[in-house]
């Protein structure tokens, strides 16, 4: 299969991190028997002549394996490297050093294209040793990332990440300091890391680039995702809501377009029920399904933050009214939260009603640090039993 390069841009898409995702939705259990999305795999899988990756993924979706089929991409992946070695000999014995380097990088591209994992990297490296520029060297290492990405390898992840910024350190170009933020923006999603992810992706909404990760489209709604859950509500507006490259696109996204203004208009009801919808699409993404109880409690604990605020005082029936759900709910979620100290209040069950507290600034400090002093100690004391012993 050629490898699918942008018109404008030029960047391959390869690893294809779309293949990934379509992969990650049929392995849930309400997409495994997407007829549709088994088929869009499929046929990706054929025409980019992917045999390795077809083996991979019949065991792990419990696909059964048509022989033929894996045979003739088999013959095809050996027939390609065959020329591409051709090539490389031919280059090592006749030409010079660029034309074995990129003799070297077009084999390693092939082995990426069709997810032979482990033979890629290794080539990547190879043709790394052999590349002189800069910049080249950085396009071998983004490689390298972007196959971690398409396998959820965070050692090759980091350690590549590491390496780009080392080079870039170096003194590459300006585009490629913009893209690796793109980059970090995503690992960050990965690990779970949302207001580095926020902060590295408004860095980059005005020079986005990295079509080779995802459109346009995407990356708006993952700047909306994590700017929601991360910058405060004093620059939302600012940073989200009146940013013209998140406008431009929440036009035509009304879904997450409502999830941010009913949360910042203080819509909590409608909030409520676009948050339901956020906790569908993220059960369903490649790189934030593992998170998405926790995106969700804490989007849930915001908003409660974000009314307790501008009360002394509120009944819980008012607050479930307010929501869009029972007082049972209410209760039982501030309970957890006011006990996990991440609401700062009571609910008296006498009157039924939440009091907060709000304290200043330096009295939380003060408090803060007495409260992980505790926690020291009591991990010294057992830490000193067992020593004793």
């Amino acid at each position: 299969m050629p490898i699918d390069y942008l018109e404008d841009e030029g960047l391959a898409k390869n690893p294809n991190l779309k293949l990934a995702q379509w992969k990650f939705r049929l392995s849930l259990h309400d997409r495994r028997f997407n007829k549709e999305l088994q088929k869009q795999l499929l046929e990706a899988i054929k025409s980019g002549e992917m045999a390795p990756i077809y083996e991979e993924w019949c065991k792990s979706l419990k696909w059964t394996v048509d022989e033929e089929l894996l045979s003739r991409l088999k013959q095809l992946n050996m027939e390609k490297l065959k020329q591409l070695n051709d090539e490389i000999e031919d280059a090592e014995k006749n030409l010079g050093e660029m034309e074995v380097q990129g003799a070297y990088m077009k084999k390693s591209e092939y082995l990426c294209t069709i997810g032979a994992k482990d033979e890629a990297v290794k080539n990547f490296q190879i043709t790394y040793d052999k590349t002189v520029s800069l910049g080249q060297r950085l396009e071998i290492v983004f490689y390298l990332i972007r196959i971690g990405f398409f396998y959820w390898d965070h050692d090759l992840i980091t350690r590549n990440i590491d390496k780009a910024e080392s080079l870039i350190e170096e003194g590459d170009s300006w585009e490629h300091r913009n893209r690796m933020k793109v980059y970090k923006g995503i690992y960050s999603m990965m690990k779970r890391d949302f207001k580095s992810a926020a902060n590295s992706f408004l860095d980059s909404s005005l020079t986005f680039t990295c079509y080779e990760l995802m459109d346009y489209h995407e990356f708006i709604r993952y700047i909306v995702l994590m700017g929601v859950i991360s910058v405060p509500r004093n620059e939302l507006k600012e940073k989200i809501i009146k940013n013209s490259e998140v406008l431009e696109v929440l036009h035509n996204d009304r879904f997450m377009k409502d999830y941010v203004m009913s949360l910042y208009d203080c819509h909590y009801a409608e909030f409520f029920k676009n948050l339901a919808q956020v906790e569908d699409f993220l059960k369903h993404d490649y790189y934030l399904s593992p998170h998405y109880r926790h995106y969700i409690r804490e989007m849930r604990l915001r908003a409660y933050t974000q009314i307790l605020q501008c009360y002394q005082s509120l009944t819980l029936d008012f607050m479930a009214d307010t929501f869009g759900v029972t007082a049972e709910f209410i209760d039982k979620e501030l309970s957890r939260f006011i006990s996990d100290r991440r609401v700062d209040g009571k609910i008296d069950k006498v009157s039924n009603i939440v009091v907060t507290d709000h304290p200043d600034a330096k009295n939380w400090q003060y408090q803060e640090i007495i409260r992980q002093g505790d926690t020291l100690l009591n991990r010294v004391q057992k830490l000193s039993r067992v020593i004793n012993i």
